[in-house]
């Protein structure tokens, strides 16, 4: 029996203008699952999805049980028994559980007839279903269930395949702690079976949990592998960034100043969401909104920018009331927005860099009001790449082609070209690394220094606690707390009011 069960050997993969993988390697132990950790853009989605054939290797070798195999499409990966979980779930939301378990592959009979065995597809997929206990319905519309069960479907369809290898691409990017808990249930199971798996994750405490191994990648290059055991989450930072970060959340200097906007008695249209809300927010501050899932955080927001109906109450900018009925209104009135789902409805994935930042201020640049002025966008655009160190070969690069961390930056270089007063930020560093996040906090300081209001909401407490001069904590869709006293900003506090029902 082969010592790994697979082995990656001198993996290369290069795009225009862009080296994404130099001379990497991985070897994977049976039954046990393999961190593979790296900032965002170091290479970790691209060595994964060459091995599944998705992309065509320029030079390196897969070892599969000690013999060589060569993979050039996700069909054969499949064949070899390689199944990978990606972070994008690409379901067919109206069609069944068994549907999109089988898709590619539906059981036949009637021989050369090719008719789609559907009893037998059924009851395969409630066997399947069971084994990573989960019980839900083969014939009910996927559309149906939510993020982290259409996940649970996509881990039972890669335990449907048999398979030897799992890759799991950030998986838990969109899953609730319980959620977390059934996946990591079922790789428990699998790792018992022999399986072996690839973890990618950011987050620490996963990994210390569930990994066995730990591979680390910077740059496209391969850093080094380590028994999880023997690693601190120090250790693991300093060789994923190439340097110590002391300081996760980087010192203020800067004193709020006036109240720039001001949010009065807002209630939604909804009775469920948010009700009478107010607060206030000053020249320089960040304010950070805490509160649990449900609490309405994001609702509230999409309200003041104009995205959700608002029934009642009243939004002042300086001093002055403003009507805000639509997107627009909120942008004219000096209000940004970087929403918390940035692939689903952040970036144009399909246009460039260019487009992704200039699609802000389009309008305001035409010539003769007819003909863009694209010298000036292209200058607004060139210093925006510079001044927040977008990771990019040009700026006609499309943004899809970019890592998390990057993209972030790019919507943010797009509302900083439309210059707003308050700038509203959901869930800024979801699924970004930890030192793309500090540079996210960086820009986050140095706008609030340039007299920028900013809200946060944020899940994660230290971020919170660490980037926040003033804590607004919702509940159930009520403001419940506010906390605007270094000493009083800690975790039981913020919890305490996150939990007044």
């Amino acid at each position: 029996m082969a010592e790994y069960k697979l082995e990656l050997k001198g993996v290369c993969k290069s795009f225009p203008g862009v080296k994404a993988l130099d001379n990497v390697q991985l070897s994977l132990r049976p039954g046990t699952v393999h961190a593979l950790m790296g900032e965002n853009g170091a290479g970790k989605s691209t060595l994964m999805k060459c091995l599944f054939g998705i992309y065509k290797m320029d030079a390196g070798e897969i070892f599969l049980d000690g013999q060589k195999i060569e993979v050039n499409n996700p069909d054969e990966a499949m064949k070899y028994g390689i199944a990978m979980v990606h972070q994008e779930l690409q379901p067919v939301p109206a069609r069944s559980v068994a549907e999109n378990l089988y898709l590619g592959r539906f059981p036949t009979k009637f021989g050369p007839l090719k008719i789609i065995d559907h009893k037998k597809m059924y009851e395969d997929t409630e066997k399947w279903l069971k084994e990573v206990k989960m019980d839900f319905d083969p014939k009910a519309q996927l559309g149906t269930l939510s993020i982290g069960q259409m996940q649970s479907v996509e881990i039972a369809k890669a335990v449907s395949q048999q398979a030897k290898v799992v890759i799991f691409d950030e998986p838990t990017s969109s899953l609730s702690d319980n959620e977390v808990e059934a996946l990591f249930r079922i790789m428990n199971d699998l790792r018992d079976r022999g399986v072996a798996m690839v973890y990618i994750s950011h987050k620490m405490d996963e990994i210390k949990r569930i990994a066995d191994d730990i591979t680390i990648m910077r740059d496209g290059t391969y850093v080094g592998t380590w028994p999880a055991a023997e690693m601190t989450t120090d250790d693991i930072i300093k060789n994923m960034v190439g340097r110590e970060l002391t300081n996760v959340y980087p010192e203020k200097h800067t004193k709020p100043g006036e109240v720039v906007m001001e949010v009065k008695n807002l209630c939604s249209i909804h009775e469920k969401s948010f009700q009478n809300v107010s607060f206030t927010l000053r020249k320089g501050e960040i304010l950070g909104f805490g509160g649990l899932v449900g609490a309405q955080r994001t609702e509230l927001m999409e309200g003041i920018f104009g995205i959700r109906g608002v029934a009642s109450g009243e939004i002042y900018m300086h001093g002055k009331k403003v009507k805000i009925k639509h997107p627009i209104d909120a942008m004219n009135a000096g209000i940004g927005l970087i929403t918390e789902d940035r692939r689903g409805n952040g970036i144009f994935g399909c246009l460039s860099i260019k487009d992704n930042v200039g699609v802000s201020i389009y309008n305001k640049y035409l010539k003769a009001r007819m003909v863009l002025d694209h010298k000036k966008i292209n200058e607004i655009v060139d210093d925006s790449i510079k001044k927040l160190s977008i990771k990019t070969p040009s700026m006609k690069e499309h943004i899809a082609n970019l890592s998390g961390g990057n993209q972030q930056k790019v919507i943010v270089a797009r509302w900083l070209a439309n210059d707003p007063d308050v700038l509203i930020m959901d869930e800024p560093t979801r699924g970004i690394d930890v030192g793309a996040k500090h540079e996210i906090y960086e820009i986050m300081n140095d706008l609030a220094a340039q007299g920028k209001a900013i809200i946060m909401i944020s899940s994660e407490m230290s971020e919170l606690l660490g980037m926040a001069d003033r804590i607004c904590v919702m509940c159930n869709g009520k403001l419940t707390g506010e906390i605007d006293q270094p000493e009083e900003m800690t975790q039981a506090n913020v919890m305490n009011y996150a939990t007044q029902f």
